[in-house]
């Protein structure tokens, strides 16, 4: 007899299908059990309001979060960018796998590269972080661009520029990895131009709290593909987000990566930025220490960090902070 099929919980856009059927891949073969997709149709999917108005955190997640708890699905799979920083106490995140390219990149019409732009390029993105930082460097370099606020799935946003309505629209490179559109992207934006959201490029493999034995066996399965270096990254950049009381849709970048000498990782670098979209203000800093080793060591960098932005007057460049 065939083991009753796994049911995982996915938003229905063609990205979300596409990297819980990767997901979907690994658990079967973790657990020998088929996994079968059951997409969810978040509030997020549905409005066309922009992010920042429909409250930016959680609307991708809260109908995925409400299937597991209704127990309509086993697991569930979020782009873990779009994780509210506040966890449930009933889920659990039982695996954070190796993270993607967590860069954003430019699809722009012609080829072109982000320092090649005409004077007065309309760039697409949805995003207050990328628009400050966008913002930001063309002030600081002589570029002048126009920052236009868009939203839509992939197709929508590289129609944008196929269609001659804007000049170039910026994307996160793990997306267009994960959809096999890696070679569309024109430029890849360096994380020294653009620091990515928090948990960019990373997913969340989230299922219920052992309350039953089978959801106790079933998250310590899931457990086996955990990336331990990924979950301590993404651990620090949501703790610094989390201090800064900012939502997922806030205009703050965060990366954290390992500083290896050789073959060893000696250290963690966590750099963070906020920004006022227009890129007339930024607070960008940086701090390195010990790989973390705990959930706690992890939470402790990222909150350090916010210390000394929120010092340097973070707080004022973040329009309303979220409740």
């Amino acid at each position: 007899m065939t083991e009753k099929a796994l049911r995982l919980g996915t938003r229905r856009s063609k990205l979300a299908m596409a990297q819980s059927g990767l997901v979907a891949d690994a658990v079967s073969q973790v657990t020998g059990r088929p996994v079968e997709l059951v997409p969810v149709t978040t509030y997020g999917d549905i409005s066309r309001e922009h992010l920042a108005q429909i409250g930016g955190t959680g609307v991708f997640v809260a109908a995925l979060r409400e299937a597991l708890q209704r127990e309509e699905v086993d697991f569930a799979v979020h782009s873990l960018k779009d994780l509210p920083t506040t966890q449930p106490e009933d889920l659990v995140l039982a695996a954070v796998p190796e993270r993607e390219d967590p860069r954003d990149v430019l699809v722009a019409r012609d080829a072109l590269k982000f320092t090649d732009l005409p004077r007065g390029a309309r760039v697409g993105t949805g995003s207050p972080r990328r628009m400050a930082q966008l913002n930001a460097y063309a002030r600081a370099h002589g570029l002048d661009i126009e920052t236009v606020p868009i939203r839509g799935n992939v197709d929508t946003r590289i129609g944008f520029v196929k269609n001659g309505e804007l000049d170039a629209v910026v994307l996160a490179a793990a997306g267009l990895n994960r959809v096999g559109r890696s070679d569309e992207v024109t430029d890849f934006l360096s994380v020294d131009t653009i620091l990515p959201a928090p948990g960019q490029g990373a997913l969340a493999v989230e299922c219920r709290a052992g309350h039953t034995a089978q959801d106790a066996a079933l998250a310590a399965e899931l457990a086996a593909l955990d990336d331990p270096h990924t979950r301590a990254a993404v651990t620090a950049e949501r703790s610094l987000l989390a201090a800064l009381e900012a939502g997922c849709s806030a205009p703050v970048g965060a990366l954290a990566d390992m500083l290896a000498d050789g073959q060893i990782v000696k250290e963690m670098r966590l750099r963070g930025v906020v920004g006022r979209p227009d890129g007339s203000a930024l607070v960008q800093l940086s701090t390195t220490g010990p790989v973390p080793q705990t959930h706690e060591q992890a939470m402790a960098l990222g909150r350090e960090l916010a210390t000394e932005m929120l010092a340097q007057g973070a707080a004022g460049l973040m329009g309303e902070r979220a409740q």
